[in-house]
């Protein structure tokens, strides 16, 4: 087994088994475990496009998740409100609001690919810049407020409602991660994107387009950012601005933890669901055990920081020198 999914498999359970001693039966109630599995997928499908960003290389990140998450769901609204009545018409409504926050997602991407993709700009900045535009953007479209959805019945049941005692937003994510998952490991994109990110110069002289899998990879990310704007939205019948105003450090914890190289070229995807699980069940202990919002933004990075500080480091290579 991998060592980093046999650590993060020990984490989750070792989350339970405190969540247990210190809270009591409430924590592993079924119910509880639905709750926390359908959070889950807000951060996990903006970690996943972090994941896929740092694989790229050069750098690769994406700061704009959020952002664009936001955006998807706000324009979706704000598109849609005046043509197609939720109370009237809710199936129809759900899947124009989904296709709206997709198209929105889609376009995003693009943006973030083709400027560097094509434009050759740093993706740290790049994705800095246009996670300002898209906040800026939803701040125009809302007035600075929150919109309210409010219940419309299918959108309502992807956020909350369960399939054989899974939420149905947990069961996309699944997919969508094991879809990721098979591309990665077994597609010729997924093979080039992994050689570009652990060797941009060996990818080059191998006749791998550069601009195109750097290009495509982005346009995944918007595409993901939109789906957890989806999610977002189904959740909690609202779309806003600035929520998640910490799901950007989040994601990157998430991806770090799950041993996504931040140099590129490595990273797994059943580690990054462990991890974004293993985070989940932490910050609902925190909130059986009364602990402080506050503290919990402190923690997440405490914890970022220590796994970036190891995250070069050989552990049996250490113990082995210090043997000798």
């Amino acid at each position: 087994m991998d060592r980093q999914l046999g650590f993060l498999s020990a984490v989750n359970v070792a989350v339970i088994v405190a969540g247990a001693t210190l809270v009591g039966g409430s924590f592993v109630e079924l119910y509880n475990f639905q709750s926390m599995a359908s959070q889950v997928p807000e951060l996990g499908f903006l970690a996943l496009g972090v994941m896929l960003a740092m694989i790229s290389g050069n750098g690769g990140i994406d700061l704009s998740g959020i952002a664009l998450a936001n955006l998807a769901g706000v324009a979706a609204y704000f598109l849609l409100r005046d043509v197609i009545s939720a109370d009237d018409a809710p199936l129809a409504f759900t899947w124009s609001f989904v296709g709206v926050a997709l198209a929105i997602g889609l376009v995003g991407g693009m943006l973030n690919g083709f400027l560097i993709a094509q434009l050759g700009l740093t993706p740290i900045i790049t994705t800095l810049g246009t996670q300002l535009l898209f906040t800026g953007l939803a701040v125009v479209l809302t007035n600075g407020s929150a919109l309210s959805l409010g219940y419309v019945e299918p959108l309502d049941d992807f956020g909350n409602a369960t399939i054989l005692s899974v939420p149905q937003c947990f069961a996309l994510f699944l997919a969508v991660a094991f879809g990721i998952g098979i591309v990665l490991r077994y597609t010729p994109f997924g093979h080039r994107l992994l050689l570009l990110g652990n060797n941009a110069k060996a990818a080059r002289y191998a006749g791998i387009a550069e601009k195109r899998i750097l290009f495509v990879t982005y346009t995944l990310c918007g595409l993901l950012a939109s789906v957890a704007g989806i999610v977002i939205a189904a959740r909690t019948s609202s779309v806003k601005w600035d929520y998640g105003t910490s799901y950007v450090l989040i994601a990157i914890l998430i991806a770090v933890m799950a041993g996504v190289r931040p140099e590129g070229g490595y990273g797994r995807v059943i580690c990054v669901v462990l991890s974004a699980t293993s985070l989940q069940m932490l910050s609902s202990l925190f909130n059986f055990m009364n602990i402080s919002n506050f503290f919990r933004d402190l923690a997440w990075g405490v914890l970022l920081l220590v796994f970036v500080a190891t995250s070069g480091i050989d552990v049996r290579a250490w113990f082995r020198a210090a043997r000798n």
